[in-house]
């Protein structure tokens, strides 16, 4: 399955299901958020991009940046592991937007919205982050691809709004050896992120420090993640 990735582009095909795990939106047929009230954790992609925050030291889990907001999947997430973050999300689609506040409580979750294009956000932002989740996709369900400016410039602009030892995660599928190559030009350590049942490849970027069996001790000790970690492949690259 492919799964995860809040959608750029066009307004409509946005659908909202309800089913006996939860509540889920699509967008052009993709899988785009998960929600179940009182229940952060997804078991699918969106708790691997959040799975890196753990190997940041908890006075540094203090400034998220999300690029493809989605129905709030990830910040909803954010939020669980890292009550007192400033967590900033960008999402280009105003019909998202307005799916995610009616149906999937993003408001309560304490977001700085920006409604805007990602890739405009990275170049005139100066603001640093001590991770930023890279979480965008265009096309449909059957043919879901970064957009153009994915990996360059983008994943380098988002580089430049880390702070120092800060993490860049990206939610690939198959460019995932072009955005691998990006990132290991830009920082030292790299690990790659896997979820049972499903294609999609999280990169995690970041301090030549980084390493998979810490990062795993770390998420056993979370309560909002653990149970994730029996989907979970952690590899470094």
């Amino acid at each position: 399955m492919r799964g995860g990735g809040a959608r750029e582009g066009g307004v409509g095909r946005v659908r909202v299901e309800e089913g006996a795990r939860g509540r889920t939106l699509r967008v052009d047929g993709s899988f785009a958020s998960w929600y179940r009230p009182g229940q952060p954790a997804t078991g699918s992609v969106w708790d691997a991009l959040v799975a890196p925050l753990l190997a940041l030291p908890q006075a540094r889990r203090q400034r998220v940046l999300i690029l493809g907001l989605g129905g709030g999947s990830a910040a909803r997430l954010v939020r669980a592991v890292a009550p007192r973050a400033r967590i900033v999300g960008v999402e280009l689609s105003a019909e998202v937007l307005a799916a995610a506040r009616k149906h999937f409580d993003l408001d309560a979750i304490g977001v700085e919205v920006v409604h805007g294009d990602a890739h405009a956000f990275l170049r005139r932002s100066r603001a640093r982050f001590d991770c930023v989740i890279e979480d965008v996709f265009v096309g449909t369900a059957r043919a879901l691809e970064k957009p153009a400016w994915l990996p360059r410039p983008g994943l380098e602009l988002a580089a430049r709004r880390l702070a120092a030892g800060g993490l860049l995660v990206a939610n690939t599928l198959d460019e995932h050896l072009e955005v691998r190559e990006c990132l290991q030009d830009l920082l030292p350590g790299l690990l790659c992120i896997r979820v049972e049942g499903y294609d999609n490849r999280v990169l995690v970027a970041g301090p030549a420090r980084l390493d998979a069996r810490r990062l795993r001790a770390s998420l056993a000790q979370e309560p909002a993640l653990s149970p994730a970690l029996r989907l979970f492949s952690i590899r470094g690259l």
